[in-house]
Order: structure tokens, then sequence, then C-alpha cells
């Protein structure tokens, strides 16, 4: 199917030796696919769109989205971020309708910080494992910035995952389901992340932990990667 574009977005904070990794996986993952990254700072990395010093915040994020979104040319796009690893079987689903978002649910947890490191289960919603109709999601974010065209004004709890929180923004309510390929992906929780300002290590991991999932190996693997050199 050629009707999937894939947006990866970053503010180009992450170890290098982290960016490589997870740009290299995504490539194997995505195949012939189109590609578009939107980054903060130049890369070589699909159809590049740079938007330089607007800064690594919430709001930022969804504007990243967007402009990756505009720039799309298909029917469907997937959102990946560049703390995210996602298998070949992700891209393959699409959602039940175009006006529907749809998430990833099948997800595993890794948090750099951890010794020993471990996967843990970690389920929630999250844009980085979406799925979604491209001109339902540039709908959807503009009348999000219509409705809050200055950042402090917004309530940044209800700046989720497209399909949760519209109804509280006071815009339209969009549908929303979620997907369970049989290959999890696995979110990367790191001390360059924008939520470990907030919470730094007190972040609490889910009940189930393992060392070693099938497809991606040992979680200490995968770490070694983000830290590279300095990884003990």
């Amino acid at each position: 199917m050629n009707d999937l574009t894939v947006v990866y977005y970053t503010a180009n904070v992450i170890p290098l030796c982290w960016e490589k990794f997870v740009t290299d996986t995504l490539l194997k993952s995505i195949g012939d696919l189109p590609l578009i990254s939107v980054s903060q700072k130049p890369m070589d990395f699909g159809r590049n769109i740079y938007v330089p010093d607007i800064g690594r915040t919430h709001m930022n994020i969804y504007r990243q989205m967007l402009w990756g979104a505009e720039a799309a040319e298909t029917e469907y796009i997937a959102f990946v971020e560049d703390d995210v690893l996602l298998p070949p079987v992700h891209f393959l689903f699409r959602p039940t309708a175009p006006d529907v978002a749809a998430y990833n649910m099948n997800k595993w947890a890794l948090f750099t910080w951890m010794k020993p490191p471990v996967f843990n289960n970690y389920v929630r919603h999250s844009n980085a494992g979406c799925i979604i109709g491209r001109d339902m999601c540039i709908e959807t974010l503009e009348e999000r910035f219509a409705r809050y065209p200055i950042d402090a004004e917004a309530q940044l709890k209800y700046w989720g995952e497209i399909g949760r929180y519209e109804g509280c923004m006071g815009i339209k309510i969009r549908k929303m389901e979620d997907f369970y390929p049989l290959t999890p992906h696995v979110f990367v929780s790191h001390e360059t992340g924008l939520g470990f300002q907030h919470l730094g290590i007190r972040k609490r991991p889910g009940q189930e932990r393992v060392e070693e999932i099938p497809y991606w190996g040992k979680a200490s693997d995968i770490v070694a990667h983000y830290y590279g050199e300095n990884y003990e």
C-alpha cells in the first residue's frame, strides 16, 4: 500500500548515537514508504522540514506534527517520535476510516536509568503509535491552534492525543480506536526527554517487567545504543 506517509519529528536534543539507532531502525521498518522529518536541526532523513530555533515545548510537538501532516501527500500518516522503536508490522495497519485516529497499544516501555534495564508494560495512548487520516489530523490541529492562539492560555493537560480531549478543548470531537499488532513497539523514556524535566526518575514503570522480548531482544542492548561508548 502506498497510501501512508511516515512523519518523524524531533527537537534534536537526543544523543547522536541514539538518533542513529532510532533512524536506522525506522528506515528498516518502513521500507519504501514516503518519509518526512520535521526537525529543529537540519537532518538528512527523508524529506526534511527544518524549523530552527522554535524551542522544545509541549505545544511545539503538535506544531511539528501539523507541519509534517501538511507536507504529506497520502491519505494516511504514521507519526514517529525520536524515542520510539516501531516494527514493520506497525506500518501495515490502517484505521477503519479516514476520520478515525488509531493507536498501537501493543507496547513495552524502557527507562534508560533503571538498573538492570528491563522492559515494562506501560500501556497508554501515544502520538508515537498513531496512524491517522491526513485531512482529519490537519483539521483537528488547526482547530486547536485557532481555539488557543496563545500558548500560555492553553490547558496543557488537554493537549494530548487526537481523539482524547477535543470535547474538553471546546472543538469538534474526533473518533479514536486501538489496534494490537503481533509484534510490540518500544517506547524509551530517557534523561533527554521532555517528560523527564517534570518527573525525572520518579516516573513509575509498569508491574510486569522482563529483561528480553521477542523481535527487540535484550533491554540492556537497546539502552547501550542510547549511551553509546559511555554505557557501563
